[in-house]
């Protein structure tokens, strides 16, 4: 079984949706028992809450089940999962600093690696931006999730 992790800063906006978004396409191949997906926050501020009720209207409009709720990153994520995708820098720092050891490092990557445009160097945060910022995140992890699901079934 393949186990991906995302992540980003609150685990209510990007990570989430980039977990609902790749849950939703490897569900659709019918390749739901093959895969772990989950996502998680660099901060436990908003654990147990559900996915930002803005990304929640974005998802819906674009028909991508909504699941999951917030949860912080912890040591025993970097042991489990075979890839942990961090929205940005920051946040891959983050779990990096979880692995002083650097035993796992190369499990963390940025999201934006698998997304076309090589100069996107994270996903930006839409929570405190306008409602058009979540359509521009979504946009950016539906590329990224179909990149990243196109490599995981040619593996």
């Amino acid at each position: 079984m393949k186990k991906i992790l995302f992540l980003c800063m609150g685990n209510i906006c990007r990570s989430p949706a980039a977990h609902c978004v790749f849950q939703h396409l490897i569900n659709d191949a019918g390749l739901t028992d093959q895969y772990l997906i989950d996502s998680a926050g660099t901060i436990q501020y908003h654990e147990g809450s559900p996915p930002d009720g803005r990304m929640q209207d974005a998802m819906r409009k674009r028909k991508i089940p909504i699941i999951g709720t917030s949860r912080p990153l912890k040591y025993e994520d970097l042991a489990i999962f075979d890839l942990i995708l961090a929205m940005d820098q920051s946040n891959l720092e983050d779990a990096k600093s979880l692995d002083p050891e650097k035993k796992w490092h190369q499990k963390l990557q940025l999201f934006t690696n698998y997304c076309l445009d090589p100069k996107l160097k994270g996903v930006p945060d839409p929570y405190y931006g306008h409602d058009n910022g979540f359509e521009l995140v979504l946009d950016i992890i539906e590329e990224g999730c179909e990149a990243l699901y196109l490599q995981q079934i040619n593996q």
